[in-house]
This record gives structure tokens, sequence and C-alpha cells, in this order.
């Protein structure tokens, strides 16, 4: 009920004020009418003589605002006897401000995450998925091309296409009363070690046989090389992850990572157990 009434005492003064003036000249009058000066005002409420000459000038910017301004309109309403609450709806009305209800509260929002979190999720997914992708084709990359290197030890000729083979010159030397030749994969079997080097890209090689380089040229893609030797090997790759290494038909690991240059040294103790040197140069 007494939300009606002030809603009609509201409405009824902006009707009076519309006739009569606003709210800083009725504020005067009424003090005029009481014949009360605003020193007497400032005096008794505390409230600065600029104050009150803002209020009844309604010079809005020279007052602090908020709850201060209500409160000097309360002040002085009690002072001069007039309905606070009437006084202060008249107050609203030309200030434009409204009083919201003491029980509402203001809407509680989420906070939203900060507007990097979802580019850097994003960015991490992608990341993971080429990681992923890399190592798939790398594993798959690996096991073709040892898959090739079996067939082609098995049928005598390689499964991938390749170019015509290279005719390498025999490189022969005299070790300790040994003879070394470079063969190639249709010639009789090695005398000791026997090396078989297979390339799953194009690549360049160097091969060491004893003390003596028998093979220093480039490997295409699918390209396969029978070496021997009799006390060890040096074997070196411009991309160490391209090429695969059999050692008297046991499978050995690659040079190094891709990308990368390697070099492996073999000897006769590899053949129960490879042990590799990786360099980088």
């Amino acid at each position: 009920m007494y939300l009606n009434v002030r809603r009609w005492y509201t409405d009824s003064l902006r009707v009076e004020g519309m006739a009569k003036g606003n709210f800083g000249e009725r504020l005067k009058r009424e003090r005029e009418l009481r014949e009360v000066t605003l020193e007497e005002i400032t005096s008794a409420t505390r409230i600065g003589g600029r104050f009150l000459q803002a209020l009844e000038n309604e010079d809005w910017a020279k007052l602090p605002g908020g709850v201060f301004n209500r409160g000097f309109v309360r002040s002085v309403a009690r002072y001069l006897g007039l309905d606070e609450e009437a006084l202060l709806a008249e107050y609203d009305l030309a200030h434009g401000t409204q009083v919201s209800p003491a029980n509402d509260r203001p809407e509680e929002r989420i906070p939203s995450p900060p507007k990097w979190v979802p580019a850097a999720i994003f960015l991490g997914v992608l990341v993971l998925l080429a990681g992923l992708i890399a190592g798939g084709i790398y594993a798959w990359r690996t096991v073709a091309a040892r898959r090739s290197l079996k067939q082609s030890l098995v049928f005598g000729a390689p499964a991938l296409p390749q170019p015509a083979p290279q005719v390498l010159p025999l490189v022969s030397a005299v070790s300790a009363g040994a003879a070394y030749q470079v063969n190639s994969p249709g010639m009789p079997s090695p005398p000791a070690l026997d090396l078989l080097v297979f390339a799953s890209a194009a690549t360049h090689l160097r091969v060491r046989a004893d003390p003596n380089l028998i093979f220093d040229t480039g490997l295409h893609f699918g390209e396969n090389r029978h070496l021997t030797a009799r006390e060890r090997f040096e074997v070196s790759a411009a991309d160490s992850g391209v090429v695969l290494l059999e050692l008297n038909d046991r499978a050995l690991p690659p040079l190094g990572v891709p990308g990368a240059s390697g070099t492996m040294k073999l000897a006769r103790k590899d053949l129960r157990q490879a042990s590799s040197g990786i360099s980088q140069p």
C-alpha cells in the first residue's frame, strides 16, 4: 500500500513540477516560506552552503552524487518539516535516478575465461595431431622399407622401382694377406662380414671396409647395396634415418634420427649383439 501511495504522490509531483517549476525551485520556495536561510540549514545539518545552493539550482555536477545527494535531501526535508520520502521522490524525478529495491541483488555471472585460453587449447591440439601424424609417417616408412628389403632378399631383386643400377668399380686391397672386393646382390656369398644397405629415400652413403673406402656415392630411393669386409665396417650417411642395415642377415637399428647425418661402426662382435656409435657432424 505504501508503494501505491508513493507512486500516486510521485505522479502528482510530476504534474505539479510541470505547472509550478522543478525540484530546485520548490525546495527554495519551501525554505523561503519558512524564512530559513542557507546558513541556518548549514549550521543545523553540517551540509556545506555550496551543496545547498547546488540543490536549489539543480547543478548536479557540483554535488558528490549517489547516496550523498539523497542524504542531503533527506536532512533538508527533516529540518524544514517536509515529507522526506515525498521530497526524495521529487528529487529522483528531477535528477533522473531510480531507487532500486533493497532486496534486489546484481546478477552474478560466471566470469568468462580469458580469450587466449581457447586459442592455446586449439594450438596444443594442432601440435599434438602434427606429432602423431609425423610419428605415424616415420613408422610407416620404416616398416615399408624393411618389408621391401625382405622382398628384395627373397626374390633377388629390389621390390621398389629404381633407376638403372650403377656399375661400381671393384676396389681391391691386400690387408693381412686377404683381398677385399665390392660385390652386388647377385654375386657369391661374402667371406666373413656381409653388409646389406637399403635406402628408403635418396641420400649420400660412404662405406669403409677395413681400412679401405669402398663406397662413396649417392643412393636412390629403393636402391640397395651388398658389401663385404673381413674385420669391420664404417658406414656414414647424410640422412641417417633413411638407411637400413643388415649384418649377416641380422637387422640393425637406423644410423640416427631422420634429417641428420650419422655414422655406425660394425665389427665381428656385432654379429651377436649390435652396438652402434652415432655421431652428429
